[in-house]
């Protein structure tokens, strides 16, 4: 596992019941047990935040300003690039990921104390951390989620025939767009090609760059009211550095106060470090004003050149462009700009020019059919070896007869229709359950019960873990619907999965809670709440209370105690 990332600490802070809570997790398989209502998928909502999920102020413990959510992760020297290139920052081979919500629903995220878009996690959650619970089973059955299953398990192979059939894919449509538009000019040629020579030279002469006006307009209104910034700049300067008013004076005065009496009382260090953090904000303002207003002069001659400038692009747009904001148009007449060498050229090509390009288009057909064909190809041997080896899979999680398939359905190559060709090939994949021998083969959504999908998707998983990077994977509600001998060996594969990468387990059935390598047990307060102390790994003896509990439903008897002890014997003889 070593070239995989893992989860090595999750804490919590004022999520629904948990106050607060830090879980260090192990390598392996770890699962949470505990009552119902004890704050055991708690832990897997701080995860999907800390992932980028979706932040909702309810989940906000009631009495807290905000729930703090926090991940971190061991990540290989080989991966940590492509976190970075995401954007999050790897110091040390660890990755800190952070997400807080407060009550009024404003969300923050941050790595390794750096603030980040939440888009940002979700990118990194494709190589860290892979969730399923009963929402993913069902996505599972879905058709899109199907494929994507099959290419993840088609691998390096798959990825570069995919990428050379959207080259093409985009070459076909750009050179099909352009005989298109070709065909349509043609009759008006002249007097297009005098409007395009005339809009090329106007632009020629402008040299416009996007986005510019934007830019424009805001030095204009800086530029236009320079004494009045230099007023207001001024009073907050003096407002802040007044030796004996200013607010960085009394800020220090205030923190200076609390100093000798902070150590007395957490609230009080609470107020202190709120007023230093208030202070050190105040005094970086300080220098930024100091620095804009040294920079703040006026400049007449630049701001006729600017006021020119825009009144040249407004005419312009005024001229060639339509109804959009000023940068829009701008882009827009900036993009017809760079294509109309080539549009003189088609236009001034005519008949021989449009002969030309539809041979061309043939070649390009020709290419793409062949890339699609190609991408076929490998999803048909990806997909007869998928279905062995999952089918070998479910048969071990006490389904004996069934057996998986993997279909593809692909366009008839012989007469494509352009509607054929989508950005991911010309492929429909389905996954299919078949019940017994000489059985009709079902579609997953239809063929499986709540229990059946589950361990169809521990199956799939434990196929895919050796060719897929993640490094952790979360299992909530795998054992739905699963019991007796069906549940021990849904906890003999999720054991063997975690011999590839970490495995973590929300449970309530004992044999699958047995095979675990760390076992935490999750316990509310009287009142509800759990705090770090009701998140207590278990090992020997407590081990054995626990999974008698779980098997009893009560306080643990002493054939329970036989059962668990049993029970706990499995993965020393499964190795």
């Amino acid at each position: 596992m070593s070239d995989r990332t893992f989860l090595e600490e999750i804490t919590i802070r004022s999520i629904g019941v948990i106050e607060h809570s830090t879980l260090e997790i192990s390598p392996g398989l770890t699962v949470l047990t505990g009552e119902t209502g004890a704050g055991k998928t708690m832990i897997l909502t701080a995860l999907n935040l800390i992932l980028g999920g979706k932040s909702d102020s309810s989940l906000v413990r009631t009495g807290s300003e905000r729930l703090i959510a926090s991940g971190r992760f061991s990540v290989p020297l080989e991966l940590a690039e492509s976190f970075e290139e995401a954007g999050l920052q790897v110091e040390d081979g660890e990755l800190i990921l952070t997400r807080t919500v407060n009550a009024d629903g404003k969300s923050k995220a941050t790595s390794n104390s750096i603030s980040v878009p939440a888009s940002a996690l979700i990118s990194a959650s494709e190589n860290l951390v892979e969730v399923h619970a009963q929402a993913a089973n069902l996505n599972m059955t879905k058709a899109v989620k199907q494929r994507e299953l099959l290419d993840r398990f088609a691998g390096a192979k798959l990825r570069t025939s995919l990428k050379q059939y959207q080259e093409h894919l985009r070459a076909y449509h750009d050179l099909k767009s352009r005989i298109a538009a070709m065909k349509k000019s043609i009759d008006s040629r002249d007097a297009q090609l005098q409007e395009l020579r005339e809009f090329v030279q106007t632009m020629t002469k402008l040299k416009a760059v996007r986005n510019e006006v934007a830019d424009i307009s805001m030095e204009i209104a800086r530029l236009s009211n320079v004494e009045e910034l230099r007023i207001s700049t001024q009073m907050a300067s003096s407002a802040i550095e007044d030796e004996d008013s200013g607010s960085l004076t009394t800020l220090g005065v205030a923190r200076k106060s609390l100093d000798s009496s902070r150590n007395k009382d957490p609230e009080v260090e609470e107020i202190y470090q709120r007023i230093s953090e208030a202070f050190f904000l105040v005094d970086d303002a300080k220098s930024v004003l100091s620095s804009y207003l040294s920079n703040l002069e006026a400049d007449p001659s630049r701001l006729d050149y600017l006021n020119s400038r825009k009144a040249e692009i407004n005419a312009l747009i005024k001229k060639y462009g339509s109804s959009q904001s000023v940068d829009e148009e701008l882009n827009a007449l900036i993009d017809r700009y760079e294509g109309s060498k080539n549009a003189i050229a088609d236009l001034e090509g005519g008949d021989e020019r449009l002969k030309e390009l539809e041979i061309e288009l043939t070649s390009f057909k020709k290419s793409l059919v062949k890339a699609a064909k190609d991408l076929t190809e490998i999803r048909n041997e990806s997909a007869a070896s998928l279905a062995t080896q999952v089918t070998a899979e479910i048969q071990q999680l006490s389904m004996p007869h069934t057996s998986f398939h993997v279909v593809i359905e692909s366009a008839d190559y012989t007469s494509l229709k352009e509607s054929d060709f989508t950005s991911l090939g010309c492929d429909e994949v389905s996954m299919l359950i078949q019940a017994h021998k000489n059985g009709p083969l079902v579609a997953l959504a239809k063929g499986a019960s709540g229990g059946e999908m589950s361990r169809v998707m521990l199956a799939l998983e434990v196929v895919l873990a050796s060719t897929h990077p993640v490094g952790t994977y979360v299992f909530d509600e795998v054992d739905a619907g699963v019991g007796g001998k069906a549940a021990i060996e849904v906890g003999r594969r999720l054991h063997a999965l975690s011999k590839h990468a970490q495995v973590i387990v929300v449970t309530h059935l004992p044999q699958v809670a047995a095979w675990a390598d760390s076992h935490f047990v999750v316990t509310k307060n009287s009142d509800g709440s759990v705090t770090e102390s009701n998140v207590t790994k278990v090992r020997d003896n407590q081990r054995i209370e626990e999974i008698a509990r779980m098997l009893a439903g009560m306080e643990s008897s002493t054939s329970a105690r036989e059962h668990a002890t049993e029970l706990l014997e499995l993965p020393l003889s499964a190795h």
